[in-house]
C-alpha cells in the first residue's frame, strides 16, 4: 500500500523517534536530528552506518578549538596561543623563565648575594691579617685572586635570572666559564706552589727559580687563556641568542638562552673540567708533605667537591626544561664555589680568628 501523501506542515521522522524534520511549501529542511547540537568546544563525528544527521559530539583534541556549534572539525590555536578550559576558543601561552618573582628564582639569587658577602668578608680579612704566617703561606696573591673570583663567580649568577635578553645571553655562559677557569687555575697554581716550594728547600734544588708570584701569576694566565681563546671562537662562530621555546611544555612559552652551539657550551665545562680533575690529582699526591699551613689536603677535598658537582650536573642539566634547567646550573655554580670557599678559607678563617696563636709560632711555611 503506498504511503499517503505528506501534508503541509507534517512531521516527518528521519533518524527515528526522536528525529523531526519541519516540512516547508517549497522543501524539506532539517531542524534537529537524532543527535542534538555539538556545543562549542566539540566537533561532530558521524556514526558509521546511519545518516549524516545522527553523529556523536567529540571534545577537540588537546592543542585544539571549536568557536561555535555543530563544527565538522576542530580549529588550531596560533603557535603563541592555546586553547581555554572550555576549548571554545584561544589565549596566549603562558611565559615561563626564572624570574626573581619566582620563589626559585628569589631564593638563588639571596643565596648568590649572600655568599658573595660571605666571601668579601673573607678576603677582608685575609687583607687585614697579610703579614701573618697563614695568609702569607701557599702564596697570598693567589688566595687574593681566587677570592675575588669566587665572589664574582657567586654575583654571574644573578645573569641567570630574569627575562632572557641579547646582552645577558652573549655574556652570560662566557663570563661564567671565564671566571671559574680563574678559580681554579689559581688551585692549581696554589698546588704548584707546595710541592715546587717543597722540593725547593733542598740544597742546590732547580726549583727555586719558580718560586715566587711570577710563576704562579703566569700559570694562572696561561690557564685562562685558553678558555678565552674557546669563550672568542663561540662568540664569534655561534654565540647564545634568546630563544621562545614553545614545544617543550604544553600551554607554556619557555624564554631561555640558547646556547647557538652545544659543541662549544660543552667545551667550556670540559675545559674547566680537566683543570679541575688536574688540580685534585696534584693536590692528592702533594696531601702528605710536611707544612704545617699546607693547603694540599684541604685542596683536595675542595676539589672533590668541585668535581663531584660538575659530573652530576650534566645529567641533571639534560633532563630538565624551561627555568629548572637554568636553576640546576645555578645550583652548580653555587655548589661549587661554596666548596671551594669552604674547604680552603675557613679553616684559616678559624685560625685566624680564634686561634691566633697556632698563627704567630714559628712553621714550615712558605712565604713567597
Amino acid at each position: 500500500m503506498p504511503a499517503p501523501p505528506l501534508l503541509k506542515g507534517q512531521l516527518l521522522p528521519l533518524c527515528g523517534p526522536n528525529t523531526v524534520t519541519l516540512l516547508c511549501s517549497s522543501c524539506l529542511i532539517p531542524r534537529s536530528a537524532c543527535s542534538k547540537s555539538c556545543l562549542p568546544g566539540h566537533r561532530k563525528a558521524p556514526i558509521e552506518g546511519r545518516p549524516s544527521c545522527c553523529y556523536y559530539c567529540v571534545p577537540c583534541a588537546e592543542g585544539e578549538f571549536a568557536n561555535s556549534t555543530d563544527m565538522e572539525n576542530c580549529l588550531h590555536c596560533h603557535e603563541d596561543q592555546w586553547p581555554n578550559d572550555r576549548k571554545d576558543g584561544c589565549i596566549h601561552k603562558a611565559i615561563n623563565y626564572l624570574s626573581y618573582g619566582d620563589s626559585l628564582g628569589l631564593t638563588l639569587a639571596c643565596i648568590a648575594v649572600v655568599s658573595s658577602v660571605t666571601t668579601a668578608a673573607v678576603l677582608g680579612i685575609f687583607l687585614r691579617n697579610r703579614d701573618t704566617l697563614i695568609v702569607k703561606a701557599n702564596n697570598r696573591d693567589l688566595s687574593y685572586t681566587l677570592l675575588i673570583s669566587l665572589m664574582l663567580a657567586f654575583l654571574c649568577c644573578l645573569l641567570f635570572i630574569g627575562r632572557p635578553a641579547p646582552l645577558t645571553c652573549l655574556i652570560q655562559q662566557a663570563a661564567f666559564g671565564i671566571i671559574f677557569t680563574i678559580a681554579v687555575s689559581c688551585v692549581l697554581a696554589k698546588t704548584m706552589t707546595v710541592i715546587v716550594a717543597f722540593n725547593a728547600t733542598r740544597p742546590a734544588s732547580r726549583y727555586s727559580r719558580w718560586l715566587g708570584s711570577r710563576a704562579s701569576g703566569f700559570m694562572v694566565f696561561l690557564c685562562t687563556l685558553g678558555e678565552v681563546v674557546i669563550c672568542l671562537s663561540w662568540l664569534l662562530t655561534s654565540p647564545p641568542h634568546p630563544h621562545n621555546d614553545m614545544q617543550s611544555e604544553t600551554g607554556k612559552i619557555i624564554l631561555q638562552c640558547d646556547p647557538g652551539s652545544l659543541t662549544a657550551f660543552y667545551t667550556v665545562i670540559g675545559y674547566m673540567g680537566l683543570l679541575a680533575f688536574a688540580s685534585f690529582m696534584v693536590a692528592f699526591l702533594a696531601r702528605n708533605l710536611p707544612d704545617r699551613f699546607n693547603e694540599a689536603k684541604l685542596i683536595t677535598f675542595s676539589m672533590l667537591v668541585f668535581c663531584s658537582v660538575w659530573v652530576s650536573f650534566i645529567p641533571a642539566y639534560l633532563s630538565t626544561k624551561g627555568s629548572y634547567m637554568v636553576a640546576v646550573e645555578i645550583f652548580a655554580i653555587l655548589a661549587s664555589s661554596s666548596g671551594l670557599l669552604g674547604c680552603i678559607f675557613l679553616p684559616k678563617c678559624y685560625i685566624i680568628l680564634l686561634r691566633p696563636d697556632i698563627n704567630t709560632r714559628v712553621p714550615l711555611a712558605i712565604n713567597i
